[in-house]
């Protein structure tokens, strides 16, 4: 990562040091704590990744995770210099959308609403 690197989440400062220190305290206090890659694209100075991150905020075995794109810009050097994400909570065929109500009964046969 580059020293200029620029976080566009509001959970993580600016820096390199500030994501290891959000991940770090991540795992720190979770056993369970993970991520799971589905798969990372690179095109021209853009690298995609498709993950799950899982108890990300809690340590619960049955945690079903956050689904996450997480989008970074290269530089000349193959060293991230931003980085931006979209995040969803992942639910469960019976309990879709837990952050919104309980047991929202999934409407698509992906798994999310």
């Amino acid at each position: 990562m580059s020293p200029a690197y620029i976080q566009h989440n509001p959970l993580i400062a600016n820096g390199p040091d500030a994501l290891g220190k959000f991940f770090g305290q991540i795992t720190k206090e979770r056993a369970r704590a993970r991520v799971v890659v589905h798969k990372i694209i690179a095109v021209g100075d853009y690298v995609f990744a498709h993950v799950n991150f899982l108890n990300l905020f809690n340590d619960d075995p049955k945690d079903t995770g956050i689904a996450g794109v997480d989008i970074y810009k290269m530089d000349a050097d193959g060293k991230a210099i931003e980085h931006w994400d979209t995040l969803q909570f992942v639910g469960t065929p019976e309990n879709s959308a837990p952050w919104f109500a309980p047991n929202v009964p999934r409407a698509n046969p992906n798994g999310m609403f």
